[in-house]
């Protein structure tokens, strides 16, 4: 179980990376989009080439992020059983660990070998921007797909041993112990 743990540890290590990189990339765009929009309005100057950057930045802040916001625990989700009083710590990491084995991993997955063939045809077209002045490289964007989805799915990984550990332990709830105590007096 240990190596469990360092493994977990590692994966956290990198979705944290990646969701600095995304708060960096949040920053360079909204300066971007700062000075996109001061030359479209002031100086009746745009670019086709700064537009398509600030939603392939918005593609890469999106992508990158995810497995940031599943490690934080702070992605959407229907908290209506998960935040229910009966469920405890035990009974949340068995969701977790059901939800991320059933659905997001599978989801992942899915998703990550659907993209291949569409980034490897992207790559083999060198394809680019169709519109004049556009950005070329609109493969590397595509790659972000890959990407993306690998970190949310290593993270997703993360959080079943993190839930399996949590159902290991065998610690009784904050509450439970609290109850126990009151009965014995």
């Amino acid at each position: 179980m240990n190596f469990l743990k360092k493994v977990a540890c590692l994966i956290e290590a990198i979705s944290e990376w990646s969701g600095r990189l995304s708060a960096w990339l949040v920053l360079l765009m909204v300066l971007i989009i700062g000075y996109d929009v001061a030359m479209r309005y002031l100086f009746q100057s745009g670019s086709v080439a700064l537009q398509e950057l600030e939603w392939h930045l918005f593609a890469m802040i999106f992508l990158l992020g995810a497995a940031y916001t599943l490690k934080h625990d702070e992605h959407v989700r229907v908290d209506v059983i998960y935040q229910s009083r009966r469920v405890g710590e035990r009974g949340r990491a068995w969701i977790d660990l059901l939800g991320s084995l059933f659905f997001l991993i599978p989801f992942c997955l899915l998703v990550i070998s659907g993209s291949l063939p569409f980034v490897a045809n992207a790559y083999r077209m060198q394809e680019g921007s169709p519109d004049p002045g556009g950005l070329p490289y609109r493969y590397l964007l595509k790659a972000m797909i890959i990407v993306g989805f690998s970190l949310l799915l290593l993270q997703g990984i993360a959080m079943m041993i993190r839930s399996l550990q949590r159902i290991n332990s065998g610690s009784q709830e904050p509450g439970a112990a609290k109850a126990d105590k009151q009965q014995e007096v």
